[in-house]
């Protein structure tokens, strides 16, 4: 392979998910690589592991099925040969319908393969500014520190920034299984790959009262709190009907409880953190009330009132750029298209969204280091779907978004609508296999 002698190796910043998966695919194909992280010489917000790729959020990579499009775009990652979906096949949880994986396996599994390739040279600090030349990925995430996020903005022009928030775990060992039933929505999986908290419209209501009323971490004054719907947090469902929660992350439907035979008024869910099914996360449960608020509210839970909190609920600030005013379609920069971003940062939303947006900035820095034009993937894609949102969407009203068949181009045909997803599937994995031949 040849490379140029102006880009002997590429800089990127960031070893999360868009940045170890961009790293990884220079790597495989043979350009060198200096991948700068700044754990745990400083640590954001949400992070807490030395760890790369450290999943702060939930441990679902959601859907794996096709009819999900979300499942498509990781069958395509997959068949591309993503480092990410290797790690997450190989430490996959029980999730019912979903690819959830034990957090500390999986971030184990991506740092020990970067830190032993051959091509890649590991830096553990901060970058406060880019290089001055060279190709450079920034995949410095939705955390990006203040340092770097000053020197961006001061190169772009401008930054947004949104807010997400963390679901608590609680452990195992502390739950009153005598209140709480294993099963999943509607029978998927093995049936036993959540636990179910039911309560009746009593306890709902006394449970949505208490959520309202609870404290709050309040954001400086200077931040205007703009929350992404996919990561909403409780509080805000709670004021917004007496019903949101019932329809959102407490949805009782399709979770008969077995005392019943009915499915209850309201249910929380828990999901397994890892394999030994020690650590059980809240579905859905995003929160910014106080740490002591937290363990209050949340122990009113049938089943939670002895609840041991692991890690509590937290909020924290997520930037990301205008990409639709800033990239082009292979996500570099405009007005210096040596620089490439790639990640959440770009507002792709979601892991696997943000390892997908690594891997094809990878594959674009790939052919500028050979001096070649970049191969964009079939817009029939989920990869190529997302990119061109991100880059081609309305600057004004730009938000994060998920990958969903929303995105795809109509097919040629009308078809009956429960043929639709898996049509639109079927066409994306052809479409790929032709990209792939092409690369």
């Amino acid at each position: 392979m040849n490379i140029s002698e102006k880009y002997q190796y590429v800089t990127i910043i960031g070893a999360g998910l868009a940045g170890c998966e961009a790293a990884w695919q220079l790597a495989e194909r043979g350009v060198q690589v200096r991948l700068y992280e700044m754990k745990p010489v400083r640590f954001s917000p949400a992070h807490s592991s030395p760890d790369l790729a450290e999943l702060v959020c939930s441990n679902s990579l959601r859907g794996a099925d096709l009819g999900n499009a979300v499942g498509l775009l990781k069958e395509e990652m997959r068949r591309c040969g993503s480092l990410v979906i290797k790690a997450a096949d190989a430490t996959c949880v029980p999730a019912g319908g979903a690819l959830a994986v034990d957090r500390e396996q999986f971030s184990a599994y991506i740092t020990d393969k970067i830190t032993n390739h051959p091509l890649i040279d590991l830096v553990r600090e901060e970058m406060a500014a880019l290089p001055a030349d060279g190709l450079v990925i920034v995949a410095s995430g939705p955390l990006t520190s203040d340092n770097l996020a000053a020197y961006l903005s001061s190169l772009i022009g401008e930054r947004l920034y949104f807010y997400d928030a963390i679901a608590p775990i609680v452990s195992e060992e502390s739950l009153d299984r005598s209140k709480i039933y294993a099963a999943s929505r509607y029978g998927k999986g093995d049936g036993d790959d959540y636990l179910n908290c039911p309560m009746d419209r009593e306890q709902y209501e006394a449970f949505l009262a208490a959520v309202r009323g609870a404290e709050k971490v309040a954001p400086h004054e200077f931040e205007k709190v703009i929350h992404f719907d996919g990561c909403m947090p409780i509080e805000e469902m709670a004021v917004r009907g007496d019903d949101t929660l019932r329809f959102g992350p407490m949805k009782p439907v399709g979770l008969p409880d077995p005392a019943t035979g009915r499915d209850p008024w309201a249910v929380v869910q828990l999901r397994t953190e890892n394999r030994e099914k020690t650590l059980y996360n809240l579905v859905g449960f995003q929160t910014k009330m106080t740490w002591p608020e937290q363990r209050r509210v949340l122990r009113m839970i049938p089943g939670l009132e002895q609840a041991e909190f692991i890690r509590f609920g937290v909020m924290h600030r997520n930037t990301f750029i205008n990409s639709p005013q800033l990239l082009l379609p292979t996500q570099q920069l405009k007005a210096e298209p040596r620089i490439i971003f790639a990640g959440q940062i770009t507002g792709v939303e979601g892991y696997v969204e943000s390892a997908a947006s690594g891997f094809l900035a990878g594959l674009t820095a790939t052919a500028l280091a050979q001096e070649k034009e970049p191969l964009l993937p079939p817009r029939e894609t989920a990869m190529g779907a997302l990119m061109h949102h991100i880059t081609d969407a309305e600057p004004k009203h730009f938000q994060p978004m998920n990958v969903n068949y929303g995105l795809f181009p109509a097919l040629e045909s009308r078809v009956k609508k429960k043929d639709r997803k898996l049509l639109l599937a079927e066409r994306a994995l052809a479409a790929l296999g032709k990209w792939q031949l092409s690369c």
